[in-house]
């Protein structure tokens, strides 16, 4: 294996990228222009427990960071982000970059495939935590989702990019095809997996379960019938991204969130809504199902890669300059310099808070469990007398 160049000091990465899986975090690895090895002066905060993929994009030297294996969740995301705060000081700003479920509607047409950036608009930061409120009588629901906007160095960036895209094509499938070039083996990932298997079912339609993961026995009948693209380059779409802890996987709840958050809602997600105030970032999202019972996984890599595209095409429109006189996420938490103690509390809350969720689950669970539905699981279970 190539040797890799250290740096001198951590103080030179400004970038942080935050992946959820592992395929997200391969992704992001391969639009590395260049990969280091860990800085020479890095110290390992004693509260941060991430593992770290170092190099530069562009002319950022950038620090992905990933969830542990199998763990997800907003709870999860705030550990990760602020684990990254309390060892690299030198953050500037956030990216959190992976896949997503996209919410089709009349106004967008979104694919498999497709980027999701979540777009600041009015009092909206462009991320809403759909499952934080609190029932109001009349079963009315009002939302507490009260998240920060991305940061200027990164909604500057952004405008400019959108400008852009107005007079020439993105530059993903460029930037897929160069990481092949430099990882061969990353080239499944960055094949576009074919119309024919973006399939959008009605709303009602749950799906046949088959053996193999996908809708083979699923009725084409029930499919909403879309006209073939020009071109398999994936679109980017602009709007507010839903997050929350709950897997959404029914069509029936992803139209509901919809009617809650508006037509602008494009996509949903598991992290984002964790990051916001604590981690001052961007979310990108790659469209790897529509949110309903059809779900797999067979779009998961692909969307991953488009993705990461689009955030290393981001990252070649923000200006050193700007990125020189921006504060540090480290500074903007709660306005004001956070030190390892403020972060060790916040990461104290966090999990107690991600207790309590798995201990309201379980109960939930018992509480809505049918003994009608459960009663003859057991295959040697026998009568009772009394």
């Amino acid at each position: 294996m190539t040797s890799r160049k250290s740096l001198k000091s951590q103080d030179e990465y400004t970038v942080g990228w935050i992946a959820a899986l592992p395929i997200e975090r391969a992704a992001a690895t391969a639009m590395l222009d260049e990969r280091h090895a860990a800085p020479l002066d890095f110290e390992q905060s004693s509260i941060d427990t991430n593992s770290y993929t170092w190099g530069r994009v562009n002319e950022h030297n950038v620090v992905i960071a990933s969830l542990a294996a199998g763990v997800y969740g907003t709870t999860n995301a705030t550990t990760t982000a602020l684990g990254m705060l309390s060892s690299i000081h030198s953050i500037k700003f956030g990216l959190r970059v992976g896949i997503g479920a996209g919410f089709p509607n009349d106004q967008q047409d979104i694919r498999l495939g497709d980027v999701a950036v979540a777009q600041a608009s009015g009092t909206s930061g462009g991320v809403v935590q759909y499952d934080l409120g609190k029932a109001r009588p009349g079963g009315q629901w009002e939302r507490r989702d009260f998240l920060a906007r991305p940061p200027e160095v990164l909604l500057k960036a952004l405008g400019n990019l959108q400008a852009e895209h107005e007079l020439s094509q993105s530059r993903i499938t460029e930037f897929l095809e160069d990481a092949v070039e430099r990882n061969p083996k990353f080239k499944s990932a960055c094949t576009y997996p074919g119309f024919e298997s973006d399939r959008l079912f009605e709303l009602t339609y749950d799906h046949v379960e088959s053996k193999a993961d996908s809708c083979g026995q699923c009725d084409s009948a029930k499919e909403i019938k879309r006209s073939m693209r020009e071109s398999n380059e994936p679109d980017i779409h602009y709007g507010i991204i839903a997050s929350g802890n709950k897997l959404v996987k029914d069509a029936i709840a992803r139209e509901k969130i919809i009617a809650d958050i508006g037509h602008q809602c494009i996509c949903f997600e598991m992290e984002a809504a964790g990051l916001m105030n604590d981690f001052p970032c961007l979310v990108i999202r790659g469209i790897a199902n529509y949110a309903d019972s059809h779900k797999n996984d067979n779009w998961q890599r692909y969307a991953s890669a488009t993705a990461a595209a689009f955030a290393k095409e981001l990252l070649n429109y923000v200006s050193c300059a700007d990125v020189r006189t921006a504060k540090k996420d480290r500074d903007l938490l709660a306005g004001t310099n956070t030190n390892v103690g403020q972060i060790r509390k916040v990461m104290n809350q966090t999990h107690q808070s991600q207790r309590k969720q798995k201990v309201s689950g379980f109960l939930q669970a018992l509480y809505t469990c049918p003994y009608a539905e459960r009663k003859d699981r057991n295959s040697k279970r026998v009568e009772g007398h009394l």
